[in-house]
């Protein structure tokens, strides 16, 4: 478990580089019509969902599974279903039912991850920082509301264009988000919420450079939208940055749990 844990992991990140570099053999695995800050934000959530798993299988603390395969769960299957209904609708585009089956295939393993995990007890038993609750909270308000409008296929809500299959993927990628982050307030333990945190903070690190550079061509009509969603980005990273690197009851170590 642990092995196969931190494989999955680096080959995300591997997908995170080739993405974020626009190489032809990652972006060659989204069928969908996209463009440069599209396939960033692709990598900056390759990139979230990588680092915790590497983490997952170091410290051995199985229990934190539970939250991402839940997360990831809501997301491929919902991507699944769209993504069926956009082949019927044109059959002749035979990557998105590629697509499809895939996404079928992730969300069914991540089910069982989640049926699986979600009975081991955690091994750290601190509680989640009150900050850090509240912070989810924030996080939890925030994606509810841009996933649904994105959902809803509503413009205007990333700082850059979206078409409207591009507006309903990432939309679900904020609600499963949002699924993440509150199975932490149900069971608001560090070992629970470290996981969130440094995927968060991994997703901050690959979006803020390109999100910077942005201002120099954003459309004007998205400059607030760029505004907001930088001004989210560095508060995550700063709540990120302290419990995981300062803060002294909740400072990572390098320490592996034994196995059990």
């Amino acid at each position: 478990m642990r092995s196969t844990l931190i494989g999955v992991g680096v080959i995300a990140l591997a997908l995170a580089v080739g993405f974020f570099f626009q190489m032809s053999w990652a972006v060659a695995w989204w069928p969908w019509p996209s463009s440069r800050l599209s396939h960033i934000f692709i990598a900056s959530v390759l990139a979230a969902a990588a680092v915790p798993v590497i983490w997952i299988g170091w410290s051995r603390e199985w229990a934190a599974m539970a939250a991402g395969a839940l997360e990831l769960s809501v997301t491929y299957l919902a991507m699944a279903v769209f993504s069926f209904h956009t082949y019927l609708q044109d059959d002749s585009r035979r990557p998105i039912l590629l697509y499809a089956i895939a996404c079928s295939v992730l969300g069914a393993v991540c089910v069982a991850l989640f049926a699986w995990s979600r009975r081991i007890p955690f091994k750290d038993q601190r509680r989640l920082p009150a900050g850090v609750r509240v912070s989810f909270l924030v996080f939890i308000l925030i994606l509810v509301m841009a996933g649904g409008a994105l959902v809803m296929r509503e413009p205007g809500i990333f700082p850059w264009r979206l078409g409207p299959e591009q507006s309903m993927l990432f939309g679900w990628v904020f609600l499963g988000a949002a699924v993440y982050f509150g199975f932490s307030l149900v069971r608001p333990l560090w070992a629970n919420g470290r996981g969130q945190l440094m995927g968060f903070l991994a997703y901050d690190l690959v979006l803020i450079g390109p999100f910077l550079r942005h201002f120099g061509t954003v459309d004007p009509a998205l400059w607030i939208n760029l505004v907001v969603y930088t001004t989210v980005l560095a508060y995550s990273a700063l709540v990120a940055s302290y419990y995981l690197f300062i803060h002294p009851a909740t400072r990572v170590t390098l320490r592996v749990s034994p196995p059990r």
